[in-house]
């Protein structure tokens, strides 16, 4: 299943390095550091799936994630953060991310999370 998907991390190395692991798992992807950028790209087109780091200068990713989830309920946000405390999972657990991973985080622990999230899409659109 070949995904469309959004990342979005003020970190340069972070979106390089998803982009080119997830590219060889034959996904499309859109890497971010400007959470302005990556805001025009969502509203012009939706994403199966958007990685969101929390902690940026302008906005921050529970915003991001509002948008989505607004935007495009059907897509699957995981969020990424280096300041891993049980109220920010929570908060974007309950506003509705897919998933939360910890930073720093290997690349197969986003890959999983996106298999996790691909399986769901799946399953809700009809197997």
């Amino acid at each position: 299943m070949s995904l469309e998907i959004l990342i979005l991390d003020d970190e340069t190395i972070v979106g390089e390095r998803l982009q080119a692991s997830l590219e060889k798992d034959g996904h499309s992807l859109e890497a971010f550091t400007s959470p302005r950028e990556a805001i025009k790209s969502l509203n012009e087109k939706v994403f199966d799936i958007v990685v969101t780091d929390i902690r940026m200068d302008d906005i921050d990713g529970i915003k991001i994630l509002e948008l989505v989830r607004e935007k495009s309920p059907r897509t699957k946000v995981i969020m990424i953060t280096g300041y891993a405390t049980l109220e920010v999972a929570r908060e974007s657990l309950t506003k509705g991310a897919f998933d939360f991973i910890a930073k720093p985080f290997k690349i197969k622990e986003i890959r999983g999370a996106i298999e996790k999230a691909a399986h769901a899409l799946q399953m809700e659109d009809g197997g």
